[in-house]
């Protein structure tokens, strides 16, 4: 089956969104339990107490409590905004940061931060000239308030990009004067749908009915998901999560030819950015990767360089151990499958 095709039905009793692109599942979005904040949530907190030897600072929030990085100067008591940024290990607070964004499929409203930008990946100068006329006519006077044009903007109608930044703005301008008072939760995080409809490119189709992933055989590809195995080829690699950090073993099979190695890593690298989104896997990554000649290293380097880069999780490339593995950081913005 080719093209891109987005299912959105229910995993249990928790709205859930997925999308197939050329037959693989590529993404999906498995709301959280309800009583642990959502990424993209806007909060109210207060101060607890600051960290002074890691620079940041535990905040409190209405469901429990939040980290922030970089918080100097901030005394205990003192009530700020901010916005939830992934998933806390279990016992450990929640990442929050104050650098509060407002975002739509659209539009990325960021109080603060003045300015207006339009996404690099629209080449268009006459469609960019024209975003930021639009941009400038729908924001009017926002002061310290800035705008981001996303990508999306390309093909959309002008009327829509209009009334999305509109919405956008006012938004942000009446949830920023919402400092004063107790801990309190301002903005929802986006469900699965949402965030499906805000994140991923248009598909050719969309299905919305229940019992979708069953009738397209998501179940099946979830099912997969949950055992370590994954087939590449002749070989595979085996995605663990541990306590520490999540490992992933290649194997080249029963091929024996003098390529097989640098095969068998090229197939994980591309496979790699899927299985770790659909799995929820991030933290620590090590790659104990199948033999291969050092000088076919920058090869396999570029390889996954390309394939992360289109990966809507921030990940870093750390790099080579002097055992021969490699290794990954990657944020942590989903919770494990």
């Amino acid at each position: 089956m080719k093209g891109r095709s987005v299912i959105l039905d229910r995993l249990g009793d928790r709205l859930a969104a997925a999308m197939i692109v050329d037959g693989a599942l590529d993404d999906l979005l498995i709301a959280p339990p309800e009583d642990v904040p959502v990424p993209g949530s806007i909060y109210r907190a207060v101060v607890d107490r600051p960290m002074k030897g890691q620079g940041g600072a535990i905040l409190r929030l209405p469901e429990g409590r939040g980290y922030l990085k970089s918080a100097k100067g901030l005394a205990p008591g003192t009530a700020l905004l901010v916005q939830v940024t992934g998933f806390g290990e279990p016992g450990k607070a929640v990442p929050v940061t104050d650098r509060v964004l407002f975002k739509s499929r659209y539009a990325i409203v960021t109080p603060g931060a003045p300015g207006l930008n339009v996404s690099r990946a629209i080449r268009d100068d006459e469609r960019r000239d024209a975003l930021l006329l639009l941009a400038h006519e729908a924001m009017g006077n926002s002061g310290d308030t800035g705008l981001i044009l996303r990508s999306a903007c390309a093909e959309a109608p002008d009327e829509v990009l209009a009334e999305d930044i509109i919405a956008m703005a006012d938004l942000a301008a009446a949830i920023t004067g919402e400092t004063a008072g107790e801990p309190e939760l301002l903005v929802d995080g986006p469900d699965p749908h949402t965030l499906a409809w805000r994140e991923w490119p248009e598909p050719d189709s969309i299905s919305t009915k229940d019992g979708g992933f069953a009738e397209t055989g998501v179940d099946e590809m979830i099912a997969a998901l949950r055992r370590p195995h994954v087939p590449l080829g002749a070989g595979g690699m085996y995605v663990e999560p541990t306590r520490a950090l999540v490992a992933v073993d290649v194997n080249t099979g029963p091929d024996t030819s003098l390529a097989a190695g640098l095969k068998a890593n090229i197939a994980c690298a591309r496979a790699l950015p899927a299985q770790l989104r659909c799995r929820g896997l991030g933290g620590q990554i090590v790659l104990d990767l199948a033999p291969m000649a050092k000088k076919d290293r920058r090869g396999f380097e570029q390889v996954l360089r390309a394939a992360f880069r289109l990966d809507t999780v921030e990940t870093i490339l750390a790099g080579w151990t002097p055992l021969g593995c490699y290794e990954l950081q990657r944020k942590r913005d989903r919770l494990p499958l």
